[in-house]
């Protein structure tokens, strides 16, 4: 038989705890992916509770049912709004790869996305994946389980609250994602643009060249050269990015404590 503490205070305080996480990992980059398990999930979830538990227990558990599904709502919020400001990173990546297909001609070439099971662009998925592959080299799993950890000592357990500074800063990170999926695909749009005016120059000034027949197949190779030529820098640019994220995950933070 349990003891009555467990039942009146462990217990309701483990669950707040274990809202806060499971949010998180239910969203987060590499986390939060259909290719993890939900049992995987929800086992990791368990033992994260168990590790910060006994570190940050909150200092006041509701009384009421009413109070207890405020405090509730509040810990599922703080976690999906720290996972979407990471996620936004990649929501950037994804678009470019989408203009960058479009550019190319791959618009229309659609793959099934292992991260979310759903038919994407052949680009986008391309650059899903290596800014994943990025992320993981950066150790930015890491990034979010000290984060994560560090949520607990800025906002207690139990103690969020929603105001409107937590939903502008959520709607500036959400801005970004165009300037940085512009900023992404800026070169491979340049070299497909040029040279979408130099064949245009070239069919006015020629009308029997068959520059349709071949326009096509001269934006892929003129796009991949310059993607390969570019790629090079993306690691330095998408840890700026996800610096960015997570001096964006501080600000939700301090504006939901």
């Amino acid at each position: 038989m349990l003891p009555a503490n467990f039942l009146t205070y462990l217990l309701p305080a483990a669950m707040l705890i274990s809202l806060r996480i499971g949010a998180m990992m239910s969203l987060a980059p590499f986390f939060g992916g259909e290719g993890m398990p939900m049992l995987s999930k929800a086992a990791f979830t368990m033992v994260l509770t168990v590790i910060l538990l006994p570190l940050h227990q909150p200092a006041l558990i509701p009384a009421t049912l009413g109070g207890w599904l405020q405090a509730a709502s509040g810990e599922l919020i703080l976690g999906l709004v720290m996972a979407l400001a990471l996620q936004f990173v990649f929501e950037a990546a994804h678009l470019a790869g989408q203009v960058m297909g479009f550019q190319m001609g791959y618009s229309l070439v659609n793959i099934m996305d292992p991260q979310s099971q759903v038919d994407t662009p052949v680009l986008s998925v391309f650059t899903y994946t290596l800014t994943m592959l990025i992320f993981l080299q950066l150790n930015g799993h890491h990034w979010i389980l000290r984060g994560l950890a560090h949520s607990y000592d800025v906002v207690a357990p139990g103690q969020v609250m929603v105001t409107l500074a937590t939903t502008t800063a959520l709607l500036h990170g959400a801005a970004g994602i165009w300037t940085s999926a512009v900023e992404i695909a800026a070169p491979v749009l340049a070299a497909t643009l040029m040279l979408d005016v130099l064949l245009s120059l070239l069919a006015k000034a020629s009308p029997q060249m068959p520059v349709l027949m071949v326009s096509l197949a001269l934006k892929s190779v003129v796009g991949f050269c310059m993607l390969w030529t570019v790629m090079g820098r993306w690691p330095r640019l998408f840890e700026h990015y996800f610096e960015v994220a997570l001096h964006l995950c501080e600000r939700l933070l301090l504006a939901m404590r």
